[in-house]
């Protein structure tokens, strides 16, 4: 069966696209690997009367509100190649799935999203997502007023500490890099940012929780929670298998779309984390959105 759209990754932003075409009565395959980006997160916050809610739950709750739509397919897999197969030119689109499946659409929509590359300091792996965090608006308030780390990155806004604070005491750890500006320190430190300059050993803590930051010095930083910018990198090689271009961002390589969410090669969408250099579960849902009503008027109108 030729579907109308394939969807490959089935969390906020994929999920979003499947609900528009699915009311427009499309059929729509969605191919996902059930391993979400937020799975380490116990609870996502800000998300429009979710807030709280496991992530997780969010995605199952969205898929079983999508199967009730009778040209709604799931398909639980990893896809390993995608190519364009479109004939007298009409858009058309094979992909191979791990579990030696084959399935085709008309259009196609790279929802998989990002995969953090966290820095090399011991007992961050661990903590991530529950006091090693990379978004204030999405978990700063459960530490509110408690002592908050930030490890600084050079490809981020030099001042990011002040925004930090706004939660809590918190502490620039620059990590043995020059870090910012003198201008920039005088801004911190005049907001009560305190700058340290050394080498991190380690974070300790009892289980996920962080107690506080070890130094190259033996010094023992008291902090209740670390905020860092992971390196991103694609989730899968589709795009890059199908000829979309990327662009560099801050913190990685986003794959280039336009207003619509279509990338450089027609046909073939993008949305969420993959394609947006900042995001959270909203956005990534609202991007999703996008892409499924362009996949629609696409299909209705041939652009």
């Amino acid at each position: 069966m030729r579907h109308d759209a394939l969807i490959v990754g089935g969390s906020f932003a994929g999920l979003s696209a499947a609900m528009q075409l699915a009311r427009a009565r499309r059929t729509v395959c969605v191919v996902d690997t059930g391993a979400p980006r937020n799975r380490f997160a116990a609870a996502s916050h800000g998300f429009f009367g979710q807030d709280g809610t496991p992530p997780l739950k969010m995605v199952a709750d969205a898929r079983e509100k999508l199967l009730a739509y009778p040209s709604v397919k799931f398909v639980n897999a990893g896809v390993v190649e995608a190519q364009a197969d479109g004939t007298d030119g009409e858009e058309g689109f094979t992909v191979s799935l791990d579990n030696g499946e084959q399935l085709s659409s008309r259009k196609l929509l790279l929802s998989f999203g990002v995969q953090d590359g966290l820095p090399d300091i011991r007992g961050i792996g661990e903590r991530w997502g529950k006091s090693v965090l990379h978004c204030p608006y999405c978990h700063g308030y459960e530490f509110g007023d408690r002592k908050l780390g930030l490890l600084f990155h050079s490809g981020g806004p030099p001042d990011h500490a002040l925004l930090i604070a706004e939660w809590g005491p918190t502490t620039l750890f620059l990590n043995d890099v020059q870090g910012p500006d003198a201008e920039v320190r005088a801004r911190l430190r005049a907001r009560g940012v305190t700058i340290e300059p050394g080498r991190i050993a380690g974070l300790k803590g009892e289980g996920t929780a962080l107690a506080g930051v070890r130094m190259d010095d033996g010094r023992l930083v008291p902090v209740d929670a670390m905020f860092v910018a992971p390196h991103t990198r694609p989730a899968s090689p589709l795009a890059e298998q199908l000829g979309c271009a990327f662009d560099d961002g801050p913190l990685g390589r986003v794959l280039r779309v336009d207003a619509m969410k279509m990338s450089t090669v027609p046909g073939v969408y993008a949305a969420g984390d993959l394609a947006m250099a900042f995001s959270n579960a909203t956005l990534a849902s609202a991007d999703g959105l996008m892409a499924g009503v362009s996949m629609h008027r696409s299909l209705v109108f041939g652009t």
